[in-house]
């Protein structure tokens, strides 16, 4: 039988251990779904939206640390996967993209379906280009496989369909590709800079981000050597958090704790693996940053230094230069904030709250902690489920937590947790789901069933778009169009063929929580929760409250915190007593 461009496609991307691809076929992507048909190495994962296929991709790579494939036909196929590729792209997702396109005899023509792909997702790759002859093949895939690794993004092959149908005119053959895990050392002139400046400063912070993956135990070394109190982005939380005796809490739109004031009091703060987007959020001065991507510097603060290089190495290359700092006043006094303002806001979920109906999403969120697995992946769709999971979920250092924390798009815990599903079967995927994100892709219901997916889906269904009903009260504005009633997802769920049950009554959430998460096979647990449990960052300012107090009516204005109370308080003892 004659290889094929598509042919040869497939068969580089099962040399690069690519496992499946996720999408829907159909037209001009018939030579590689055909393709894929014939290779036993590899599988299609038909999905019910394009958009879920980038989605559950991108979450194949975070969970894997190595590519996933995603396929969309031409036209709308291949612009439903815009939204998942932007997550992935900036999620740092290695994800490669084949968006088919019309017969390359008709582009330009203002052909049926006929978009410009190549133009479309420049945006949302770190490549995209045309495949116009079959002579290109297959050493473009390979640039774009290689470019996508490299930069930690999207790769984008636009493919017509008569060119994937065509014969290969060259050999396969391999080529190895490269996942970058080179060391980036740091500037000694820079390293000695930094130095100078921690040794002349009294009170440090840390303000670290997913760049501290890697460099967990340097950074506790450095804040013991400097009683540094640290706090962290949401994307530094399940690296940092968990077993940190100098944790300060989280800042941002989502944050609590006392890292606000942490970052703001202090006379140096030290950002690190972090490219935390909020910029009123930092104090704007008397900052140094640390980072291996140079692009990333100074972009979101001004910076008295900034240093590229892993967090890791540059931090142990400072440490011999600087001096233990015997003055715990700053550290001391940020802990006990942090306990204090964790310690007022827990009443608001302690006090009757397995009493209360509807049910207190925080409640939903501190019991589903408690019953999941500690190496559970734990996928969050974006709105008010984002601040649940990053007050709630408690890191273990072995659980993962998937959002699209970056692009922000709603609908994406569904199909992430179907690519976490894929990349690793034998885990338990927990899929924190609001109602609003879940009913944009209902279909991907079907997807779980129809692949007998490990997926435990908690719906947290108040019947409003809760994070934009929030941004309207805070901006002053009455909430308008956010509230539409309360569907009966676990019909829904029914009609596409999973095990689902409701939960109303806070009493009955132990046991509900308990079967949805231990049943074997899929799940989906539709939870009624309370719209009105609203919840808003640290630090606001003054007319943001003026028009929250204008819009408010029976608000809770800030979450529990679940377990990292107990952190806090743990903290506490280790304070020296006079």
């Amino acid at each position: 039988m004659v290889c094929t461009v598509a042919d040869q496609m497939i068969e580089v991307l099962v040399q690069a251990g690519v496992r499946r691809v996720y999408g829907l076929v159909g037209d001009s992507l018939n030579p590689v779904a055909d393709a894929v048909r014939r290779n036993p190495g590899i599988e299609w994962v038909h999905v019910h939206n394009e958009e879920a296929a980038a989605l559950a991709a991108a979450a194949e790579a975070q969970v894997t640390g190595r590519m996933a494939v995603c396929a969309g036909s031409c036209g709308p196929g291949n612009t439903h996967l815009v939204q998942g590729l932007y997550d992935a792209h900036r999620s740092g997702a290695a994800v490669l993209a084949i968006a088919s396109h019309i017969p390359s005899l008709e582009i330009g023509t203002n052909y049926f379906q006929e978009t410009h792909p190549q133009q479309l997702f420049i945006e949302c790759s770190a490549y995209c280009e045309l495949i116009s002859r079959p002579e290109q093949m297959p050493r473009l895939q390979r640039i774009a496989m290689q470019t996508a690794l490299a930069r930690h993004g999207v790769g984008v092959l636009v493919l017509p369909g008569d060119i994937g149908g065509e014969p290969a005119p060259y050999p396969t053959g391999r080529s190895d590709l490269v996942t970058p895990n080179a060391i980036v050392q740091p500037d000694p002139e820079q390293v000695r800079a930094l130095a100078e400046k921690i040794n002349a400063a009294d009170a440090v912070t840390l303000f670290v981000g997913a760049g501290v993956r890697h460099a967990r135990d340097e950074v506790l070394e450095l804040a013991s050597t400097l009683n540094a109190p640290i706090g962290h982005s949401l994307g530094g939380k399940e690296w940092i958090q968990y077993d940190n005796p100098y944790d300060v809490g989280m800042s941002g739109l989502l944050g609590y704790g006392a890292c606000y004031d942490a970052t703001h009091e202090s006379d140096l703060l030290i950002l690190l693996g972090t490219d935390f987007p909020y910029d009123t959020f930092l104090p704007q001065e008397h900052t140094v940053q640390v980072d291996r991507d140079a692009a990333h510097l100074g972009r979101r603060t001004r910076l008295d230094l900034g240093i590229q290089g892993d967090v890791a190495a540059t931090v142990r290359a400072v440490l011999p230069l600087i001096n233990q700092k015997t003055d715990r006043t700053f550290l001391d006094r940020m802990l006990r904030r942090h306990a204090d303002k964790l310690e007022k806001v827990v009443a608001a979920y302690t006090t009757k709250v397995d009493k209360m109906r509807p049910i207190h999403p925080e409640y939903v969120a501190a019991l589903l902690d408690e019953e999941m697995d500690d190496d559970a992946i734990v996928t969050v769709d974006t709105g008010m489920c984002n601040v649940w999971a990053a007050r709630y979920v408690s890191p273990t250092g072995r659980r993962r937590i998937i959002g699209s924390f970056r692009h922000g798009t709603m609908a994406n815990a569904l199909p992430h947790a179907i690519g976490a599903a894929h990349a690793d079967p034998g885990r338990q995927v927990v899929s924190m789901s609001g109602d609003g994100g879940l009913t944009m892709l209902l279909g991907e219901l079907l997807t779980v069933a129809e692949r007998d997916l490990q997926v435990k889906i908690v719906a947290f269904n108040n019947g409003s778009l809760g994070m934009i009903r929030l941004e309207m009260m805070v901006a002053g504005y009455p909430f308008f169009e956010t509230d539409h009633g309360v569907a009966d997802l676990a019909g829904v769920a029914r009609a596409c063929g999973l095990p689902a049950s409701t939960v109303d009554d806070p009493a009955d959430l132990p046991a509900a929580l308990h079967t949805a998460l231990h049943s074997p096979g899929p799940y989906l647990l539709d939870v009624r929760t309370d719209p009105n449990a609203l919840s808003i960052p640290p630090h606001i300012t003054a007319g943001q409250v003026r028009g929250f107090a204008l819009a408010a009516t029976r608000t809770v204005l800030d979450g529990g915190v679940g377990r990292m109370l107990e952190l806090a308080r743990s903290n506490l003892r280790s304070i020296p007593r006079p």
